[in-house]
């Protein structure tokens, strides 16, 4: 078989056997409802409006305010719906608030006098906003990144130590085994994401949350490429690091400095979002960019055509690693007498037993 032919077969068996992996899918379904959870339980934690009897003649402006408003044909008829618990409120002469102990707070401010108000910046993010978007892109890619990456590693260090890999490479090119890995996790990875995105929207679209939807999905159309491409540069360390050990007990040691890649940019992001001048640097890192760079299109920081070179780098960066992540998986993948040094995994230029 050819190359395209090998990295096809590889990738299918990996997908294949996630796919039946009760631990993925339930991680699935985990990512899904914190996605439907997020968009829908604050509106349903909001509650609904406040019922309120009034007479015709004020009842025009209450419901005009998103008040349930029961309309009847007195004071005393208002009073008596509260006290039977018909409502949770009325309005009477006065105007008058009644209610049994407590008025509604909705129903207080419909009836209160705003001051004039002038917004200086009526384009700005909600601040609600503003701090959950980029917590949810951070989020996102850190435990995207976290989890397929360690069950990369797991998978090319379980291969070693069972001996499977010389049965594997013997039928297949190494560096087709490892495109195939690769192949496979991006796969699955933007699959989760996109339909925890499809989970968001639909939310979205169930609460009424149109605006925020308008904002967010430009950021989201942005985010999905530079996360393939960012997922794809950390992808090829995690199989290194899982190649450059025989046990899976030792992957912690020689991942640290990709959970660095991973960890570092996630908390530069998740504190540094409100700083202007050390978001746009952070989103031409390229272990940073596939968060920071959509993060400032959504908040109009980042003008139309700053995503492209960010993203051309990123995928400049990502070539490289890989290219330089290949020769390290090849030279130590079917070196099974323990961990291999990166020094030794560079200058070995053909796969050894």
């Amino acid at each position: 078989m050819n190359t395209y032919q090998a990295v096809r077969l590889i990738a299918g068996r990996e997908i294949r056997v996630k796919l039946r992996d009760r631990t993925f899918l339930i991680g699935t379904l985990f990512f899904l409802l914190i996605a439907v959870a997020a968009t829908v339980l604050p509106a349903l934690l909001a509650g609904s409006p406040s019922t309120v009897a009034a007479t015709a003649s004020v009842a025009a402006p209450l419901r005009e305010a998103g008040l349930d408003v029961r309309t009847v044909a007195d004071d005393a008829a208002a009073e008596r719906a509260v006290r039977a618990g018909d409502v949770d409120a009325a309005v009477v002469a006065g105007p008058t608030v009644l209610a049994m102990d407590e008025a509604p707070d909705d129903l207080v401010k419909a009836l209160s006098s705003a001051p004039t108000v002038r917004l200086l910046d009526p384009d700005a993010v909600d601040p609600v906003a503003a701090f959950l978007v980029p917590f949810a892109f951070a989020f996102v890619f850190f435990t995207t990144s976290q989890l397929f990456g360690v069950q990369i590693a797991q998978s090319v260090t379980e291969e070693k130590q069972t001996r499977i890999v010389e049965i594997l490479v013997a039928a297949v090119p190494v560096r087709a085994l490892l495109a195939g890995k690769i192949v496979a996790a991006c796969v699955l990875a933007l699959g989760q994401i996109a339909l925890v995105a499809v989970a968001t929207v639909a939310g979205m679209q169930l609460t009424d949350n149109g605006d925020l939807l308008a904002l967010v999905g430009p950021a989201i159309g942005w985010f999905v490429p530079f996360f393939l491409v960012g997922f794809l540069l950390l992808a090829a360390l995690w199989a290194v690091a899982g190649a450059l050990v025989s046990r899976q007990e030792d992957i912690g040691g020689v991942s640290l400095p990709v959970q660095l890649a991973v960890m570092l940019p996630f908390f530069a992001v998740l504190f540094l979002h409100d700083n202007a001048a050390a978001m746009r640097i952070l989103s031409y890192v390229p272990f940073s960019a596939p968060t920071a760079m959509p993060l400032r299109m959504f908040t109009g920081d980042a003008a139309g055509w700053e995503p492209l070179p960010s993203l051309a780098l990123l995928l400049l960066t990502a070539v490289a690693f890989v290219a330089a992540g290949a020769r390290v998986y090849e030279g130590s993948l079917l070196r099974t007498n323990g961990r291999t040094s990166l020094r030794t995994a560079w200058r070995t230029r053909e796969p050894v037993n």
